[in-house]
C-alpha cells in the first residue's frame, strides 16, 4: 500500500466515534483530550447507564468503559450491550488490577483491558486494531 493508501485509511480510522464511559471525571477528560488529539471523535458518559440512555450505541465505533462504577458496572454494560445485539467493539479499563472479568457466553471477547496508569501507546494500538476489526 502506498503512503497515500495508507494515510486515507489511517484517516478512516481516525474519525470514529470512540464513547468512554466511567464515573471518574479526571479520566473522562483526559481520555478526551488524548483521543481528540488524535484525531478521533470522542463522547464522554459518566455512567453506564448514560450511555445505555443516550442511545448512542449505533453511532459508536469503539466503546471504553470503567469496570468499576456505581449503579451498572462496565461488565453489566458489556453485557446488557449484547443482549440487544450491539457488538460494539470494547476495551476496559480499571483502577484495581487483577485478573480480567469473567462474561458470560453471549458475549465477544473484548478487545483490551488496561489496569491504571495505562500505556496510552498500547490503548491507542488497541483501538486501532479493533476498528480494523469492526463489529
Amino acid at each position: 500500500m502506498n503512503n497515500q493508501g495508507k494515510d486515507a485509511r489511517s484517516a478512516m480510522f481516525k474519525s470514529a466515534v470512540i464513547a468512554v464511559v466511567d464515573d471518574d471525571e479526571r479520566m473522562l477528560v483526559s481520555l478526551d483530550s488524548l483521543l481528540r488529539a488524535y484525531g478521533y471523535t470522542v463522547k464522554t458518559y459518566s455512567s453506564a447507564l448514560a450511555f445505555l440512555d443516550a442511545g448512542d450505541c449505533e453511532h459508536t465505533d469503539c466503546l471504553i468503559s470503567d469496570i468499576q462504577m456505581p449503579g451498572m458496572c462496565g461488565v453489566e454494560l458489556y453485557e446488557a450491550l449484547a443482549a440487544k445485539n450491539a457488538h460494539i467493539p470494547t476495551l476496559f479499563i480499571t483502577g484495581k488490577p487483577g485478573l480480567p472479568p469473567q462474561f458470560s457466553a453471549r458475549v465477544r471477547k473484548p478487545e483490551g483491558y488496561f489496569s491504571k496508569p495505562f500505556d496510552t501507546q498500547a490503548l491507542l494500538a488497541c483501538i486501532e486494531r479493533a476498528l480494523k476489526r469492526g463489529r
